[in-house]
């Protein structure tokens, strides 16, 4: 970073502050980091090179954390991790924790009867396609995306 780069950032995060979650600027608009408009009223937003390195940062923090909460979670195949941390990321890390009886399931290799579980919650009568998507994938250790992704 040259020194230009360097003084201009210290002197925007002095200036406009940093907050590191939306907030509404001096006229109401949302805002978030250093002053960067993301309402849409006023044409803001990120870029999809933007989105993809916010999901990528959250993807890696949610698998450090699924490991440390689910030692066993590493031993699963990819398509079953991936049902693990999408369901994280819909409940958070703590609400999945709360499909006890199904992820007791999974960890025994169990995955029809953890499918037939998910299935019987109250998290798939709230987001029912979506919970029939991720049911199959369990069931059958087989990607199962949504069309048109």
């Amino acid at each position: 970073m040259s020194n230009f780069d360097e003084q201009m950032t210290r002197l925007l995060r002095a200036e406009e502050g940093e907050v590191l979650s939306e907030y509404k600027d001096h006229l109401g608009y949302s805002t978030i980091g250093v002053g960067r408009l993301i309402d849409r009223r006023k044409g803001g937003g990120i870029t999809a090179e933007e989105s993809a390195y916010l999901l990528n940062n959250d993807i890696q923090k949610r698998l450090v954390l699924l490991e440390q909460k689910l030692p066993w979670f590493k031993s699963l195949d990819d398509a079953r991790r991936g049902v693990l941390l999408s369901m994280s990321f819909q409940m958070g890390v703590e609400g999945l924790l709360g499909f006890k009886n199904t992820l007791e399931m999974i960890r025994t290799g169990r995955y029809e009867s953890a499918a037939t579980g998910m299935l019987n919650s109250l998290w798939a009568k709230q987001t029912p396609q979506r919970a029939k998507r991720h049911a199959e994938q369990m069931r059958t250790g087989q990607w199962v995306i949504k069309a048109g992704f």
